[in-house]
């Protein structure tokens, strides 16, 4: 016995030399979505780091109007936590990386604010309406409120009018202004008439009219005579909408209220209205399944009843029948009757299948089978043959006739 307990004791002592230790297991927390952050500067970071960090890129674009707006840097992980676009959840994450103190010195941080606010440079006096956008980020705004000003002038007629209409410009700070007082060669006030001139200079210089056809006009071609983009959109939705795509006349044109009455005479010895003569629709020739929304206006039926019958044919895939037109909802059944009576009906492309290879989406979309389009894809698992499955439906006869009018 003490033998054989000193062979197996020798024996698991043994084995025991040749196995490996297990490795340690680690297991990694599922809220860390990247796996290879360093140290990092959050203000050397460009559009894609950021995204690289886990950002959206929406919360990338806040983030750098965010660093914009303190003056191009963050000082301090404090400064960068108050970023609505970093939730705690996630700054948490990333704070251990962050190469920022905790907190900026209050020293630091008032000297930042000076390097961060640009100064406005006024060498001597000038005329604001002679400046463009680059003398303006030459003078110390920013590119966004050189534009700004740029559009405020143009809105005004090319021309700031005046030291009071200058100071209106809402991108201007009262500081800044203050400063440019000085220095703006224009007068103090707006004349009472600045608006007309605004008006009457723009038409001047820049519109030169010629003969045109409102009718062939797009939306540059209206931007061309003066409007300003809303003014051509209004009128290119007037036309195509309201008037069903034409001016009929000169006094249509008159109608759309964008126009004013002064622009309108000085449009009018230019306007010539092309007259078209459309041709007629020879409905003893035309096919009821191929006749088109405006035809069916054409003959005489209205919106709705047009509608109606284009709507209901799509949906069957084409008619088989013209009774079929008659049983059409909401139609004007005299009129829909004479033309069913003068117009053809050419029944070749209409798409027909058997019971057994008619496809799923077709059965359930067409008016006639949806309701019987679950049992016919029972019925032909187990039987593939139309004659059983008509059998095992069991429809009213009608229901049938009308249904059969689309089987092979």
């Amino acid at each position: 016995m003490i033998t054989l307990l000193t062979i197996l004791f020798a024996y698991q002592k043994y084995t025991s030399r040749e196995k490996e230790p297990f490795p340690d297991v680690k297991f990694i927390s599922s809220t860390s979505t990247f796996t290879n952050v360093s140290d990092f500067d959050p203000n050397i970071l460009n559009k894609e780091q950021w995204q690289k960090l886990g950002f959206s890129e929406k919360q990338t674009a806040t983030i750098l109007k965010y660093k914009d707006i303190l003056g191009g840097k963050f000082t301090s992980k404090e400064q960068l936590k108050k970023c609505y676009a970093i939730s705690e959840k996630k700054f948490n994450e990333l704070a251990s990386f962050i190469l920022l103190p905790e907190i900026v010195e209050v020293g630091k941080s008032k000297e930042y604010n000076k390097i961060g606010k640009k100064e406005l440079t006024i060498a001597r006096k000038f005329n604001p309406d002679q400046f463009s956008a680059n003398d303006w980020l030459k003078m110390g705004f920013s590119e966004r409120q050189a534009e700004a000003i740029i559009k405020y002038k143009n809105y005004l007629g090319g021309s700031f009018i005046s030291k009071e209409k200058f100071k209106e410009c809402f991108i201007i700070s009262p500081e800044n202004y203050n400063k440019l007082q000085s220095y703006l060669l224009l007068p103090e006030k707006a004349p009472e008439n600045f608006r007309n001139f605004a008006k009457n200079s723009t038409v001047k210089t820049k519109v030169q009219y010629h003969t045109f056809d409102p009718n062939l006009l797009d939306l540059e071609g209206w931007k061309a005579l003066g409007f300003s983009e809303k003014q051509s959109i209004t009128i290119v939705n007037y036309r195509d909408r309201n008037l069903r795509g034409s001016f009929k006349s000169i006094e249509d044109l008159q109608k759309c209220f964008v126009i004013s009455s002064e622009k309108f005479q000085e449009m009018k010895p230019y306007i010539k209205l092309q007259e078209k003569q459309q041709e007629k629709t020879d409905f003893s020739k035309t096919d009821l399944n191929t006749i088109t929304f405006k035809q069916l206006i054409e003959f005489g039926l209205d919106e709705r009843s047009a509608g109606s019958i284009i709507g209901f044919r799509k949906k069957l895939g084409g008619f088989m029948n013209k009774q079929q037109i008659l049983s059409t909802y909401n139609i004007d059944q005299n009129l829909v009757q004479k033309l069913i009576s003068i117009a053809p009906l050419n029944t070749s492309d209409v798409p027909k299948y058997s019971l057994v290879d008619a496809p799923e989406d077709w059965l359930k979309n067409h008016p006639y089978f949806k309701y019987s389009a679950d049992k016919i894809i029972f019925y032909r698992i187990s039987n593939p043959d139309d004659k059983k499955i008509w059998k095992l439906l069991k429809l009213k006869v009608e229901y049938e006739e009308r249904m059969r009018l689309y089987v092979k």
